[in-house]
Order: C-alpha cells, then sequence, then structure tokens
C-alpha cells in the first residue's frame, strides 16, 4: 500500500506517526518545525487522510506491515520518531520499527491496559444483552464511544480489534532512548498511563505540559517543540 504523505526539509530522518482518525496534518506545526533541523516524513496511516477507505478489518500488525513497507520504500534507517495515540501502538507492537529507529518521542501514548470503573463494566454488559436479546434496538447504536460511532463498519471492526489488544508487555523490551511528553489534562491517555510508560522503558524521560490535553502538540506547539527538539539534538 502507497502512503500519502509529507516529506519536508534535510538531515536526519523524522518520521511523525499520527492518532486513530487523525492524519498527516495533524502535525503541521511540528512539520513547520522540525523540517529546519531534519528531514520529516508524515504519512497518512491506513485509512485515514487522503489514503483509500480500508477494504477489510485491519488488526494492529497490519497497520504496523503497511508501515514497514513505507519505511522500506522510502529507504529509512537511523530515524527519530514522533508518535501521537494510535501511533505509539505501532511503535510498541514492532520490534523492527524500534530496531530501525533511534529516538522515540511519545505524546499521548495508547496501547496499556487501561483501569476501568464498574460504570464501564455495566456498558459492556448492556451492549452484549442488547446485542443478543434486542438486535434490531436503536440504543446499540448508542453504545460505544463517539469515536467508535463515527466509524463505518469496517472501521468499527478495526478498532476493537486495535483497542483490545494491550501491549503492556512490549515495554521492557524498547532500548531506544524514549521521551515521554504528555499533556497534564490528557483525560483519553491520562498521566497513570504516562508514568507506567516512564516505569516500563529502560531509558525513558517523562515530561507533562500543564494546560495541555490529549493533543499536547498542538495546544502548547512551542513549548512541545522546544522540549523535542532538545531532546532529539542531544
Amino acid at each position: 500500500m502507497s502512503f500519502s504523505f509529507i516529506c519536508k526539509g534535510q538531515g536526519k530522518p523524522l518520521l511523525l506517526l499520527h492518532g486513530y482518525l487523525s492524519c498527516k496534518e495533524s502535525f503541521i506545526y511540528q512539520i513547520n518545525y522540525f523540517s529546519k533541523f531534519f528531514k520529516v516524513y508524515a504519512p497518512d496511516l491506513s485509512g485515514f487522510g487522503n489514503n483509500p477507505p480500508l477494504k477489510k478489518p485491519y488488526a494492529l500488525q497490519d497497520y504496523v506491515d503497511d508501515l514497514l513497507n513505507f519505511i522500506k520504500e522510502q529507504n529509512l534507517v537511523n530515524f527519530n520518531v514522533i508518535a501521537h495515540s494510535f501511533g505509539v501502538r505501532l511503535v510498541l507492537k514492532s520490534k523492527k520499527l524500534q530496531a530501525l529507529a533511534d529516538k522515540l518521542v511519545f505524546t499521548g501514548g495508547a496501547g496499556l491496559k487501561p483501569k476501568r470503573n464498574l460504570f464501564y463494566y455495566y456498558k459492556i454488559y448492556k451492549y452484549k444483552f442488547l446485542k443478543r436479546f434486542f438486535p434490531q434496538s436503536k440504543s446499540i447504536k448508542k453504545c460505544g464511544s463517539k469515536e467508535y460511532q463515527l466509524l463505518s463498519p469496517i472501521m468499527q471492526k478495526s478498532y476493537v480489534l486495535v483497542v483490545n489488544e494491550h501491549l503492556n508487555y512490549t515495554l521492557k523490551n524498547i532500548t531506544n532512548k524514549t521521551l515521554i511528553i504528555n499533556g497534564a489534562k490528557d483525560k483519553t491517555t491520562p498521566k497513570y498511563m504516562a508514568k507506567q510508560f516512564k516505569k516500563g522503558i529502560k531509558n525513558c524521560h517523562l515530561i507533562f505540559i500543564k494546560k495541555a490535553g490529549h493533543f499536547a502538540f498542538i495546544d502548547k506547539q512551542n513549548q512541545f517543540n522546544l522540549q523535542v527538539n532538545k531532546f532529539l539534538l542531544e
């Protein structure tokens, strides 16, 4: 699969991996800034942005395989990575990507098993009950996250495959020098998740950006860019 992508700048390659339901343009501030120091590659991941819709439901490994093909096509080696949310899942999943990469930057990192409360399990059991005994109920369509409800049937199946694969076990295998830089007000991937990344990855530094949420690289673009550039150039 050929990705739609932006390539800008000169120097050491820097690969930007966007989040779910997002696209390469979400990193526009980073593309413009980091292209002064690196050769930036910002692809649309499979099924997103300007790429064609998926023809079948993708598991996480399918997304990884397409990304590795892109990396091979562009002859990328010893590249730095900035990954957001879903993009972090791809890095965690792929030992090959980690081996090809130099430094890693995770922001709003997804992929770890979340803490669940009783209300969450109530919604799950309600959905299963309705699906089994009242499959035509309009209430079924209201089940699931807002993100899930926006997806096509194929993407809904992919979403379920992706979010149900927990990658906590992969953290101990990461040897790359890693920066975790999260918004202090991130509700999608809260502080405890960032701290789990910090605890699990051997060579890791953690920074919280005040007054920033899940998209810290947009909310506080200047602070984010300066902190990340310092890490990448040191």
